[in-house]
């Protein structure tokens, strides 16, 4: 009977955490660590119903119950936390600076944790058989300050506070001797909220999902600059297989100047 029995109680336990029945939200900064449950979050008194016009995941408008992100982070009292380093169950690692989310009690783009609430369950994201849930980094009025389409981590499980992606891995930054208007250095901005969720450079990030930027070959050495803009405006217009991740970044998702910017960025660190 345990034989028989053994295969169906993995599933349920399977299924259960598929729902997001038993999972909670880790938040990090500093030595203490807190986990939430979706019912501890929706049932903060400073939880609140948020519509969202154009979510980026969702390519629509969507209505959340959400607690707000810099409630739910407090003070930081050390100054060397600048970073909120949001994970994502499937690898996916968004470095999101921490003026960006304080900006949101100065008339900036204002951050919430949405919760997926088990009675009311989200629907699947477009193209997979999941939902954004159950934690969900959402941003009201992106636009305010630049927020970029990297920065909403679905299917979020840890908020950890830490130092800003250069301090941390000192192998990604350019070169100090760089003018400070050199198109490498605002590349080296964009590269840490929009690639690094996905990819490292020389080692260098926390995500796993795309591969290395930095080594063993910069992809400066093997595409040329149109090729390099081709694949990250539309990648499946240079090559596709069947587990193909990364989206297209339009121009509205990255603006020319910025992925010149970028390229500028992966060049000046393909000799280093």
């Amino acid at each position: 009977m345990r034989i028989v029995l053994l295969p169906l109680l993995c599933t349920l336990i399977l299924c259960a955490a598929a729902r997001g029945e038993d999972a909670a939200l880790t938040l990090k900064l500093g030595a203490e660590e807190q986990r939430f449950t979706a019912a501890e979050l929706l049932a903060r008194p400073d939880a609140a119903t948020i519509s969202i016009p154009d979510d980026v995941s969702y390519k629509r408008t969507m209505t959340y119950r959400a607690v707000p992100l810099l409630a739910l982070i407090g003070d930081t009292p050390d100054p060397a936390v600048d970073t909120l380093e949001a994970r994502a169950a499937d690898g996916f690692v968004s470095q999101v600076p921490m003026a960006l989310v304080e900006k949101g009690a100065k008339g900036g783009s204002v951050a919430w944790i949405a919760v997926e609430d088990r009675a009311a369950p989200w629907p699947p994201l477009p193209g997979k058989d999941v939902s954004a849930g159950p934690f969900y980094l959402v941003w009201e009025h992106p636009e305010r300050s630049g927020v970029g389409t990297e920065l909403w981590p679905y299917q979020t499980v840890a908020l950890t506070g830490t130092e800003s992606p250069p301090h941390r891995w000192p192998q990604m930054a350019v070169d100090a001797t760089l003018p400070a208007d050199d198109p490498a250095r605002l590349g080296q901005q964009v590269f840490t909220t929009q690639c690094m969720p996905c990819h490292r450079m020389k080692g260098a990030g926390a995500a796993d999902v795309g591969p290395d930027l930095g080594q063993p070959m910069n992809p400066t050495r093997y595409l040329t600059r149109d090729g390099l803009r081709a694949l990250i405006r539309n990648p499946k217009a240079v090559r596709t297989w069947p587990q193909q991740q990364m989206p297209a970044f339009d121009v509205k998702a990255l603006p020319d100047a910025d992925l010149d910017a970028v390229i500028a960025y992966l060049t000046a660190m393909a000799p280093r």
